[in-house]
């Protein structure tokens, strides 16, 4: 576990991590469920030219979900593509006060599409907005997935921004370009 991690899970409640555990075990699940309907779909097509009429429509708004409600365990395991050139150059305070900055940008930008996700799913709901396939989707519950996920990211945002505070505060070490 990397250094953010383990500062992230030292201020993270037992509920928390469980929420991300939760959420992460969910993502496996539907990226299990989705190679098993894409394979469904593509024997249907190929040997009996019956294609499915909801395969493809599902696994688009669970990709969705694969992209954005596992976001905030990806972003507290650091398991994303960091562009690391400069700031490894940079003094370790100096990197940990950018880190900070950008934890804090983070959470704005998180807590807006909170926010305009939660009102457009608001609206989906309200007005029994479907998708225009046979398969009918209401669009409720893909839209409820980016309030959802913007959600777990934004608070793992603040959490490493108070962490990465604390040990600016501190001066401690916060190295984690190991």
């Amino acid at each position: 576990m990397t250094p953010v991690a383990e500062c992230s899970t030292a201020l993270t409640p037992r509920l928390w991590r469980g929420v991300n555990r939760l959420v992460l075990h969910g993502g496996q699940l539907v990226l299990a469920f989705m190679a098993l309907t894409i394979f469904y779909d593509a024997l249907m097509r190929h040997f009996f030219a019956m294609p499915t009429s909801w395969s493809l429509e599902i696994n688009q708004f669970l990709l969705v979900y694969l992209g954005l409600a596992t976001a905030g365990e990806i972003q507290r395991n650091q398991a994303h593509i960091r562009i690391e050139f400069f700031a490894n150059r940079l003094p370790v305070q100096v990197r940990t006060a950018m880190e900070v900055l950008i934890a804090l940008v983070g959470v704005v930008f998180c807590v807006v599409m909170t926010w305009r996700g939660g009102v457009i799913a608001w609206q989906a709901g309200e007005y029994g907005e479907r998708v225009s396939s046979a398969f009918g989707t209401p669009l409720v519950f893909p839209y409820a997935i980016i309030p959802l996920g913007f959600s777990l990211l934004g608070m793992q945002f603040l959490l490493e921004a108070i962490s990465r505070s604390t040990a600016l505060i501190r001066g401690e070490r916060h190295d984690d370009a190991d």
